[in-house]
């Protein structure tokens, strides 16, 4: 087996820096093969296994003491085909590639999240998500899965081969498996126009309902301490092309978005009494656009500024008064929140433990700049979100347990069982897993 093994005693990082791990060894698999010969030494040296991607989780979903699989050499398009409009990708791919790839071949993924730095298999497994009426999460844009099970056996499964692992594992937070390889569905590449505008908090609430209707693709971000919000609706559309022009696009997505935001951070952090004024200038500082292109260039965006993030999925017709909550919430708490609150939609599909499993869902997710104490306006904001049954997201700060889990998901139980039946060692288990899902 020609597997690198790196620094035996290396430490690794997420993203975010609030989650580290220390693995007994490293090892980057270039075949599937040598990734299931990984997992069958892992189980002869009675040791943990967990993938890892670009650790861009807040949770330590993927962190590990035993082995460390990182799959960076397990990527790119396998096949694509134009007759059943799907394209397989090995489980490593960055979104980023697999988006670019796509257009290229003059083929999109129907919807996708803000950020395209993830692994799909990562993306997938956590249950990443845009915003959308009627398309839902990059999980439920899957058709087929392949993964090393925990006797380093190789699964396929799809709706019509295994369909019980496939229900489960196309969000599996790591637990079934090691995802190896996705098939997406795809459609030929479309236009997208994004109309971006400031809108008063609450006309938003007071107005949600229509524009979640009227929309493809709605969302909000809404700035603490201010009645302010950003708004952004995504529409198909018959073109022509009309990108944001190139100077623009540095001053506001570079510039205002990423760096003037960076040091507006730092002051905040370094003096929090100034955080209230420099949210009602950064929540006036972005104008109103309206611009064309193809998806991915619409959906995601670049995100340089570092932080934590909860987020939690409740009733879609609950987040109005989940919002009001919230804000009420840091209006009279002597809280000081420099990140925008952003707030999005899916509707219901039908993966055993996705966010949306079963019911139309809002997204409300709260941040904090890296470094920045976030516990009190978290565990404040959650238990917002408990009161309206929120789900957490898998990849993101919560304190939630199985017996939470087990009263939110109605298909818990089948997860559960499912796991005992492929990993009943619980070869691929770690503390958060014992957390959420339990021994």
């Amino acid at each position: 087996m020609s597997t690198t093994v790196i620094g035996k005693s290396g430490t690794w990082r997420n993203w975010a820096g609030n989650v580290t791990a220390r693995p007994v060894r490293e090892v980057t698999p270039a075949t599937v093969e040598e990734l299931a010969a990984a997992v069958r030494q892992a189980a002869e040296d009675d040791l943990r296994v967990k993938a890892v991607g670009t650790g861009h989780s807040f949770t330590a979903a993927a962190a590990t003491e035993g082995v460390l699989i990182r799959p960076q050499l397990l990527t790119g398009i396998r096949k694509i085909d134009r007759e059943a409009m799907t394209v397989t990708v090995a489980a490593g791919t960055p979104l980023k590639r697999l988006n670019l790839a796509l257009a290229r071949e003059g083929l999109s993924l129907t919807n996708m999240g803000d950020i395209m730095e993830q692994t799909v298999s990562g993306a997938t497994s956590t249950g990443t998500h845009g915003t959308g009426r009627d398309s839902a999460s990059i999980a439920a844009q899957i058709r087929g899965l392949e993964l090393v099970t925990a006797d380093g056996s190789v699964l396929t499964c799809s709706a019509t081969e295994n369909p019980d692992v496939f229900a489960a594992a196309r969000v599996g937070i790591g637990a079934l498996g090691i995802v190896t390889a996705i098939t997406f569905a795809v459609e030929p590449i479309f236009l997208l126009t994004a109309r971006e505008e400031p809108m008063p908090f609450e006309r938003v609430l007071a107005e949600f309902d229509e524009l979640h209707a009227e929309n493809e693709h709605f969302e909000f971000y809404w700035f603490p301490h201010t009645g302010n919000t950003n708004t952004k609706r995504n529409n198909r559309s018959a073109g022509p092309e009309k990108p944001v022009p190139q100077l623009n696009s540095w001053f506001e997505d570079e510039f205002l978005s990423n760096g003037v935001f960076q040091v507006a951070n730092w002051v905040g952090q370094a003096v929090p009494a100034t955080i209230p004024t420099i949210a009602q200038i950064s929540s006036r500082a972005l104008s109103a656009r309206t611009y064309t292109d193809i998806p991915y260039k619409v959906f995601t965006s670049p995100r340089r500024v570092r932080f934590v993030e909860m987020e939690f999925a409740v009733p879609r017709e609950a987040v109005v008064d989940t919002l009001r909550e919230l804000k009420a919430m840091v209006d009279r708490s002597n809280l000081r929140v420099s990140f925008p609150v952003e707030v999005r939609t899916a509707p219901a599909d039908d993966i055993t433990l996705s966010t949306a499993s079963g019911r139309e869902s809002a997204y409300v997710a709260v941040h904090m700049f890296k470094g920045t104490p976030y516990q009190a306006y978290f565990t404040a904001a959650e238990r917002i979100f408990t009161a309206h049954e929120g789900r957490p997201h898998w990849g993101k700060v919560h304190t939630r347990d199985t017996d939470y889990f087990a009263k939110v998901y109605p298909r818990f139980g089948e997860f559960t069982a499912l796991r005992d039946r492929l990993d009943p060692e619980r070869r691929f288990q770690n503390d958060y897993l014992r957390r959420v899902l339990g021994a």
